[in-house]
């Protein structure tokens, strides 16, 4: 894939500083890496497949500590399941759900309401309630090409009490089937209100340098000086 010159070179002093024998991600058995995506807010993220439903997929998220988040989602980009090693619990898409997201809905109307809810092995159900909207306009980033779409997701748990909002802006790729962080705000009923910034900066494909990369490389040591409210508003939790 074609670099922008700036990035090949930022890239290149970053990969000179690295290790010669750095790590790299490596999937299940039986699974391919697909991608690997650097992002903002310190967060590496790898993408592979497994022998699941086609179009299934797994995202592997990292900060400087290592994997914190394994998700997997399906070709309509619905959130099938997710693993927190912070919390240690697993989440499931419950087939309770009302009207689960639609990637598909989204490219031939420009906007998908959802409304689903997720059972964890906590014992705890959430309902989440929200849209993605396309918002016009494009951008290619690292030689990927990305759509602009804006989200809107309030979260309640069994009872119908409000846990949180996230809203914002996001990138859509047609040909990856996937969204990719851009701006977000995150509020919950504790009064907690965080913005993050958190869109991707390198696509890493079979071949590349970064490919399999499992330390994020931009934003750091800024995360490292200046803690938000709540640290975990900026990961893709559920």
């Amino acid at each position: 894939m074609a670099k922008a010159r700036l990035v090949a070179g930022t890239v290149a002093v970053l990969f000179s500083a690295l290790p010669l024998h750095a790590e790299v991600f490596t999937p299940p058995a039986g699974c391919t890496l697909t991608v690997t995506v650097q992002s903002r807010q310190c967060t590496v993220a790898n993408y592979y497949s497994c022998a699941d439903a086609p179009g299934d997929q797994w995202i592997s998220y990292a900060d400087g500590t290592g994997e914190f988040f394994v998700s997997r989602i399906d070709s309509e980009t619905r959130w099938i399941e997710s693993y927190s090693r912070d919390t240690g619990k697993t989440d499931r898409l419950s087939p309770d759900s009302a009207d689960n997201a639609s990637f598909s809905e989204l490219l031939q109307t420009g906007r998908d309401d959802y409304d689903f809810i997720t059972s964890s092995t906590s014992g705890e159900d959430r309902r989440y309630v929200g849209y993605d909207l396309l918002a016009g306009g494009q951008v290619t980033i690292d030689g990927v090409p990305l759509e602009r779409s804006e989200f809107d997701l309030t979260t309640f748990d069994s009872a119908g009490n409000f846990i949180s909002r996230r809203h914002g802006q996001q990138y859509i790729s047609r040909s990856l089937r996937s969204f990719f962080s851009d701006s977000e705000d995150f509020e919950n009923a504790y009064g907690d209100a965080v913005h993050t910034e958190g869109a991707p900066v390198l696509f890493e494909f079979p071949g590349e340098p970064g490919f399999g990369a499992t330390k994020p490389i931009y934003d750091c040591d800024v995360l490292m000086t200046s803690a938000p409210a709540d640290p975990t508003t900026i990961r893709p939790t559920l």
